[in-house]
């Protein structure tokens, strides 16, 4: 698909850009556990920060802190500073705070809980004895086992809610698709308790939202702003719920020609960051 006269301009004009890591700017590295950079992508940033056009880079997985994801996109050439890094561990913490929720059970590991510790929650271990937990949290946690599902469904049938960083069954990778950890988690806690997870990573608007607070840009500045992913699911569906341009990369998740909903549809699909980068 080819910009249009209509969205060049909108690109041109760009209040700020939200990019995904996995699959749109970069593939994780799976020996050396860090990541390596897409063509055109370290570039499209660099031409970002010489513009003075302000990014954030976030990413659907919880796996590390953002800061950790931060350093392993400056190792493979991008100009991101530990700020502009986001997980739906961020958006989660931001959302618990002004929620007033102060006690939460975390199945994660980490560098999953680690922005809920830096936010000053008080967080319970995944199979913690707890009494008073409000929420249970669900992320990055493939060591999950029994006593964990134990722990969640107790805190859950006692009236906690449910919350997690995502809902989606696959993520990318530099081998292909890579199965969620959070997704199967939230069906067995769901068909144990009846209770839906309620998403606040992407395509939530408290993760867009997040990501504009960030950026220093006001609510009236969504539909100003860009989103640039290769999920239809997250990014896509996140861009188009607020009336941001919707930019979608056919080099991860996203297929060339695959018939999706309204809610889904990029307005720009691409099949490399290059027209980006030659249009800014």
């Amino acid at each position: 698909m080819t910009i249009s006269p209509e969205n060049a301009v909108r690109l041109k004009d760009a209040a700020g850009f939200v990019f995904d890591m996995d699959g749109t700017i970069a593939l994780g590295d799976a020996q050396s556990g860090g990541h390596n950079a897409l063509p055109y992508a370290v570039a499209l940033l660099e031409a970002l920060k010489a513009r003075g056009t302000p990014f954030v880079v976030f990413t659907n997985g919880t796996a590390k802190p953002p800061a950790a994801y931060a350093a392993s996109l400056r190792n493979a050439g991008f100009p991101v500073d530990d700020g502009q890094m986001l997980t739906p561990s961020s958006s989660t913490a931001d959302w618990l705070k002004r929620s007033g929720v102060g006690k939460v059970r975390v199945l994660g590991n980490a560098g999953c809980r680690a922005p809920l510790d830096d936010a000053g929650l008080d967080v319970v271990g995944p199979d913690e004895a707890a009494e008073g937990v409000e929420a249970v949290y669900t992320g990055w946690f493939r060591e999950f086992d029994f006593p964990a599902l134990e722990a969640a469904c107790d805190s859950l049938w006692k009236g906690a809610k449910l919350l997690t960083a995502s809902n989606v069954p696959f993520f990318a990778t530099a081998n292909g698709r890579a199965i969620g950890a959070s997704y199967p988690i939230n069906a067995m806690l769901t068909a144990m308790t009846g209770k839906r997870p309620r998403i606040l990573g992407k395509p939530s608007r408290v993760a867009f939202d997040t990501a504009r607070v960030l950026m220093g840009l006001p609510r009236s500045a969504a539909k100003q702003m860009v989103v640039v992913g290769d999920d239809p699911a997250l990014e896509m569906r996140m861009a188009n719920a607020v009336g941001a341009l919707s930019v979608g990369m056919a080099t991860g998740i996203m297929a060339k020609g695959a018939e999706l909903p309204e809610r889904d549809r990029p307005a720009v699909l691409l099949d490399s960051l290059q027209p980006l980068l030659d249009l800014l």
